[in-house]
C-alpha cells in the first residue's frame, strides 16, 4: 500500500503531502480543486509518461515522491534484489524529479533507475483507473490474461509447462529457419573455419617459440662474423705473430723476484699474476668455442621456413603467437557448438517436429481447461453485475483459434456482452456505456483484486454519469474491493464519499497572486458537511446535513 505521496511544483500543487491509510480512502473538492492532479502525480511516480508541462510555472523541476508498504509481496521482493535494490523494513521509496531541460531523475530506494524499470514496478503497486482508462477491458489482447488469472488449481502449472516447451519450441525453429536461410553462407562459413583451424593447428605454435627461433636466427646468420671474432681473439693472445701470454709470464717473473722487496712490488706483482691467470682461461674458453663452432646451413633454412610461417598466420589471424593461439579456440568452440554440420539439421528438424505435436496436445488441454475457467468467470461477474443493477445483462467468453500457437497456446479471446434485453451479443470495446463499464470494470475489479496483489487501486471518478441506487451500489463495490486492497478513489457523489473510511478534502486558494491546492484530512463532522454541499450544491440546508448524516450512518452499518 501507498502510505505517504509527497508533491512539490507539481502544476498548480506547490508543495503537498499526504499520508494514506488502508482500507477506502476518498478525495473530495470542488471541480478544478486539483483532485486528478493529485493522481496525475502518482500516475508520474510509478513511471507514466513525464512532461516539462508538469512544472510549476516559475520553478525549475518539479518532484513527487511516495513510499510504499510491500509486506507479504516475496515476488516484487525478489524482483528488485534482482535489480540491485535494497530493502529494509519491507519499505519502498520512490522518487522522481522531472526539470525543464528535459532531463528525468527517476530513484527507488535511493538507487537511479530507469522509466522501463520504474513502470515495470509501478505496475505492481498502482492500478489506475480513470474515466476513459479501463486498460484491460478495452483492449481486448488483455482479455487472456484477465482469464487465466481468474484460473486456480493445477491450471497456471499446466502453462508454466506449456510455455517452457514453447521456448525450446522457438528456440529450435529459430535455429533451423536460420540455416535453412542461410544455408550456402553458412556452409561456406563452416569450410572456411575448418580450413582455418587446421592451418593453425597444423602449425603446432608454442608460446615462446618465435622469440627462441629469433636468437638462434641472430646466432646463425651470425657464423662468419663469430668464427673471426674467436680466430683474432686467439692469434692476439697466442698466436705466431704474437706472444701476449708468454710476455705476460715474463713480467709476471721479473716482479715475482722483487716482491718480498717492499709491498707495493709485491701488489703489482699479484695484478700480474691475476691478468696471467685470467688470460689462460680467456684463451681456454675461446679455444672451446672455436673448437665447437659449426656451419648448419640446413638449419638456418629451417629456422627461417618456421619464422616465415608463424609470420604467416599472425599476419591472418593475430599480431602475437597469443592472439592466434586465442584465435584458434574460439573457432575451435565455434565448430564444436555447431548445430548445423553433418546431420545435426535433421535431428533438430526431428525435435522441432516433436515439440510441435506436444505443444499441439498442450495446447488442447489448456482450451479444455480456459473454456471451464471461463464458465465460472461468466458466473461470477454476472453476480457482481446484478448487485450493480443490470442484471438483463449477458456476459459470455468468446474463444476464438489463432493462425498458429503462441506463448499461451491457440486460444483468442474476447468478452463479449449484452446490456439489454433482445440485444445480441458484441463485443465488450464496442458495446458499453461509460457508466456500464465502470460498472462492469468493478465487478471484474471486485473478483480480481484479491489475486492480482495490486498494492493500490485508484480510481478517478468512475462514478462518472450514473446516480440513486446504481451509485449507492458501486459505491459499496468500490468498499468491498477497499477490503482486499487499499483503495483511492476521487469522486463527486454522496454515497461514494460516505462510504469511504478515510476522506481528504481537495481545496484551490489564491496565495500571493499564485493558485494553490492544498489538502486536509476531514474529521466526522466535517465530512457532515462537504457531503451535505455534494448533495445540495453551494448552500447547505438543514435537510442535506440531516441526509448527509444519514449517509454516513447507513454506510457506518454496511
Amino acid at each position: 500500500m501507498i502510505q505517504e505521496l509527497s508533491v512539490q511544483d507539481f502544476a498548480i500543487i506547490s508543495n503537498l503531502n499526504i499520508e494514506f491509510k488502508d482500507g477506502m480512502t476518498v478525495l473530495t473538492g470542488e471541480t478544478g480543486a486539483g483532485k486528478s492532479i493529485i493522481i496525475d502525480a502518482m500516475g508520474l511516480l510509478v513511471g507514466g509518461r513525464g512532461s516539462s508541462d508538469f512544472i510549476r510555472d516559475g520553478t525549475e523541476k518539479c518532484r513527487v515522491e511516495g513510499s510504499f508498504y510491500v509486506k507479504d509481496r516475496p515476488g516484487l521482493v525478489e524482483y528488485l534484489s534482482e535489480k540491485g535494490v535494497e530493502m529494509s523494513d519491507d519499505l519502498l521509496i520512490i522518487q522522481r524529479e522531472i526539470y525543464r531541460t528535459g532531463r528525468n531523475n527517476c530513484r527507488i530506494n535511493g538507487q537511479l533507475v530507469n522509466t522501463k524499470m520504474l513502470r515495470e514496478i509501478g505496475h505492481q503497486l498502482v492500478d489506475i483507473h480513470g474515466q476513459n482508462e479501463h486498460q484491460e477491458l478495452m483492449h481486448a489482447s488483455q482479455h487472456l490474461n484477465l482469464l487465466d488469472s481468474f484460473a486456480q488449481g493445477d491450471f497456471h502449472s499446466l502453462l508454466k509447462k506449456y510455455q517452457k516447451h514453447y521456448t525450446a519450441f522457438k528456440e529450435l525453429e529459430t535455429k533451423v529457419k536460420k540455416f535453412h536461410a542461410n544455408e550456402k553462407e553458412y556452409v561456406q562459413r563452416m569450410d572456411m573455419l575448418k580450413f582455418q583451424f587446421e592451418e593453425i593447428e597444423t602449425a603446432n605454435l608454442i608460446k615462446g617459440e618465435e622469440e627462441a627461433l629469433l636468437e638462434e636466427r641472430k646466432k646463425l646468420v651470425s657464423f662468419q662474423q663469430i668464427t673471426d671474432a674467436l680466430k683474432n681473439t686467439y692469434n692476439c693472445i697466442e698466436g705466431d705473430e704474437s706472444h701476449a701470454l708468454d710476455s705476460v709470464a715474463q713480467a709476471m717473473n721479473e716482479m715475482s723476484s722483487i716482491e718480498d722487496l717492499d709491498p707495493v712490488y709485491k701488489e703489482a706483482s699479484e695484478l700480474i699474476q691475476t691478468s696471467y691467470y685470467s688470460l689462460q682461461e680467456a684463451l681456454a674458453s675461446v679455444t672451446t668455442l672455436t673448437d665447437s663452432l659449426e656451419l648448419d646451413e640446413s638449419r638456418l633454412s629451417d629456422v627461417e621456413s618456421r619464422l616465415d610461417t608463424i609470420r604467416q598466420l599472425k599476419r591472418k589471424y593475430g599480431e602475437t603467437v597469443e592472439k592466434v593461439l586465442a584465435y584458434y579456440n574460439s573457432i575451435s568452440d565455434e565448430l564444436s557448438l555447431s548445430v548445423f554440420g553433418g546431420m545435426d539439421v535433421e535431428k533438430f528438424e526431428n525435435q522441432l517436429q516433436e515439440e510441435k505435436r506436444l505443444l499441439d496436445e498442450l495446447s488442447q488441454k489448456l482450451t479444455k481447461e480456459r473454456k471451464k475457467v471461463a464458465k465460472q468467470l461468466e458466473k461470477a461477474i454476472l453476480l457482481e453485475l446484478k448487485e450493480l443493477f443490470m442484471e438483463n445483462t449477458i456476459f459470455e467468453v468468446m474463444f476464438m483459434e489463432q493462425p498458429s500457437l503462441g506463448e499461451y497456446g491457440i486460444d483468442k479471446v474476447e468478452f463479449y456482452i449484452s446490456t439489454n434485453l433482445g440485444e445480441e451479443l458484441k463485443p465488450l470495446v464496442k458495446v458499453a456505456s461509460g457508466g456500464e463499464l465502470s460498472r462492469v470494470m468493478l465487478a471484474i475489479k471486485t473478483i480480481f483484486s484479491q489475486s492480482q496483489e495490486i498494492t493500490s487501486i485508484v480510481f478517478d471518478e468512475v462514478d462518472t454519469g450514473v446516480s440513486g441506487r446504481v451509485a449507492q451500489a458501486i459505491a459499496e463495490k468500490i468498499h468491498q474491493i477497499g477490503t482486499n486492497s487499499q483503495v483511492l478513489c476521487i469522486t463527486h457523489l454522496p454515497q461514494v464519499a460516505a462510504i469511504a473510511d478515510t476522506q481528504y478534502f481537495i481545496k484551490k486558494d489564491i496565495k500571493n497572486n499564485r493558485t494553490e491546492t492544498t489538502v486536509r484530512e476531514l474529521k466526522q463532522e466535517e465530512r457532515v458537511d462537504e457531503i451535505a454541499r455534494m448533495l445540495s450544491g453551494a448552500e447547505i440546508t438543514p435537510l442535506t446535513l440531516e441526509h448527509a448524516n444519514e449517509l454516513l450512518s447507513m454506510a457506518h452499518k454496511k
